[in-house]
């Protein structure tokens, strides 16, 4: 299991604001400006505030107070010298940044802002997180060093890395790979990289992944127009349609025929092997991070549409955004959920008496995984149409998540892993198409399944791999990956209704999810053993995309 501290990466000002990217709600003649006096803040000034120098820094942050204070001497007139890029920057800061003078000033300085007159942005969410209390999320907490060096890194500390902070050994492998996929030298150029992204995350309508990376593409350069719809973008990336939407909701129709009509001879335009493995490994990790997102209930950045509003200097009540995750106002009721730990635990200690006592044969198995897969779990109610962020950035958006395995259906043929899998097969083709890339993979794939803290709610030093491998398998049993050597009827055993309900609402479609349902499940639990559930949906479905697609790859080359 990893535990290496985050790599150090050249800040490049992500998320910085930049007036062609942000519009929002609200609108004052003091906030808005076209042009600002040179005095003002600029973007390398505020990237100076990430300096690993303490006295830099010091000096950085005196610097930005000075020029913000002459700006508010010099905006007598109303003539808006401060910026909404600026305000929004500082609003930014005084919310997540986890240096605690940088956040107190910046806190400081709205409220000075405000205070002269200027309309200043406000927050419309108490936290991170819809699902999770803010106060369990805390800067000041025990994850306040990899928070440091997130910030000191990549220039802001957003709400997915302040939820995934706790599991510190699982970010800071995310973020390297992160890194590689976004920044280290590849096939793709950068604002292909994130545009590309913006198209996977459009899928499952994710507005908070299609303005992170909307932002990172027009920092990288990217053409402002097509990001008002995918019909503005060139023919090559909107050939990747037909792959994006099935990797997002059903990878095993993809077939070598795909491929081909991508990467042979004759395809115009052509993609080469290098880049289409890097597209597509771009896709299935920002499908799998929306569901994170949902399924975590993240709630949007503070400098997003949607996470900010410009209210007059007297308190008013602040509504909650539209584009958090749908949740209901009640949770369920708390009744027998220490109850139901016990039972859980005694189950884990008799499956696995039983497993070493008993042996099924194998059609046993086959049959008890065909139960599984087959099996109707109930989902939230279907959303409506995709919100207006996205609307124009995602083609046929009625191309849903089937289920694998209809009853009564002619399914697709079960993928086994013992004929086609990451350890033996994808492994190696991405790391001889991208290399390195698949180092990256193996280590997040290798983290969050050997990820314990040898507790489960209010007890300790228990064994949860059984646990852990019930739900990384149920996930790629959905997805129709059978491993031979595995009991199916595990999952039932260890996995309560409400649980599946989840995961498959999650790794299914995470657009439906909903704060009712990520309540009712394990309610004598930690949060952060929710994340981690989370986390283990998020791989096992990243890895269950990636190896249909790369069976296929693999197909074309032979």
């Amino acid at each position: 299991m990893a535990s290496g501290s985050i790599p150090s990466f050249t800040f490049k000002a992500y998320g910085e604001d930049n007036p062609r990217q942000v519009s929002g709600s609200g609108s004052s003649s003091r906030h808005h400006s076209d042009s600002e006096s040179e005095i003002c803040p600029t973007t390398k000034s505020l990237a100076r505030l990430c300096s690993r120098d303490k006295d830099e820094r010091a000096t950085a942050l005196e610097k930005l107070s000075e020029k913000i204070l002459v700006c508010l001497e010099l905006d007598r007139t109303g003539s808006a010298r401060l910026s909404k890029e600026t305000l929004l920057h500082l609003l930014r800061l005084s919310r997540s940044c986890p240096l605690q003078e940088v956040r107190m000033r910046a806190t400081e300085l709205l409220c000075i802002a405000q205070e002269e007159g200027i309309e200043v942005p406000r927050a419309l969410a108490s936290g991170p997180s819809a699902f999770i209390p803010a106060k369990e999320l805390l800067i000041e907490g025990l994850n306040q060093d990899i928070l440091v060096e997130s910030f000191l890194s990549l220039g802001r500390v957003d709400h997915l890395t302040m939820v995934m902070a706790l599991h510190p050994s699982y970010l800071s492998c995310f973020l390297r790979t992160q890194h590689a996929l976004f920044e280290l030298d590849g096939p793709l150029p950068r604002d292909w990289r994130h545009y590309v992204s913006v198209m996977a995350a459009a899928r499952h309508h994710c507005s908070y992944m299609v303005q992170q990376h909307s932002k990172a593409f027009l920092e990288a350069g990217g053409d402002k127009s097509w990001l008002s719809g995918i019909k503005h973008a060139p023919v090559k990336l909107r050939s990747l349609h037909t792959l994006n939407k099935l990797l997002a909701h059903r990878p095993w129709l993809i077939t070598q025929q795909h491929i081909q009509e991508l990467v042979c001879a004759g395809a115009e335009p052509r993609w080469s092997l290098a880049e289409l493995i890097h597209a597509v490994i771009l896709m299935a990790h920002t499908h799998s991070l929306c569901s994170f997102v949902w399924g975590c209930g993240l709630n949007p950045e503070p400098d997003h549409i949607g996470g900010y509003a410009f209210h007059p200097p007297s308190p008013s009540h602040i509504p909650r955004s539209p584009h958090s995750p749908a949740h209901e106002d009640s949770r369920p009721e708390l009744v027998d959920g220490a109850v139901e730990v016990e039972v859980l635990m005694k189950r884990m200690v008799e499956l696995q008496q039983q497993q070493e006592e008993e042996e099924c044969t194998q059609e046993e198995m086959v049959t008890r995984f065909e139960r599984q897969r087959s099996e109707s779990i109930p989902t939230a109610v279907v959303r409506g149409a995709p919100p207006e962020l996205v609307l124009g950035l995602v083609e046929e958006p009625e191309f849903r998540y089937e289920d694998f395995a209809p009853r009564g259906e002619q399914s697709p043929s079960t993928m086994r892993a013992q004929d086609y899998s990451w350890e033996d097969h994808g492994f190696s083709l991405v790391q001889r198409l991208l290399p390195d890339m698949g180092q990256f993979l193996d280590e997040e794939f290798q983290v969050v399944s050997n990820l314990t803290y040898n507790r489960m709610a209010m007890h300790e030093d228990v064994d949860t791999y059984t646990l852990r491998k019930a739900l990384w398998n149920y996930i790629h049993c959905l997805y129709g990956i059978r491993y031979d050597d595995y009991d199916y009827g595990s999952v039932n055993v260890l996995l309560e209704r409400s649980l599946k309900v989840f995961v498959k609402t999650m790794a299914c479609h995470p657009e439906q999810t909903t704060a009712r349902i990520y309540h009712a499940f394990w309610r004598h639990f930690r949060h952060s053993e929710k994340v981690h559930a989370n986390l283990i949906v998020m791989e096992a479905r990243l890895q269950a995309a990636l190896l249909y697609t790369l069976r296929s790859i693999t197909a074309y080359i032979k």
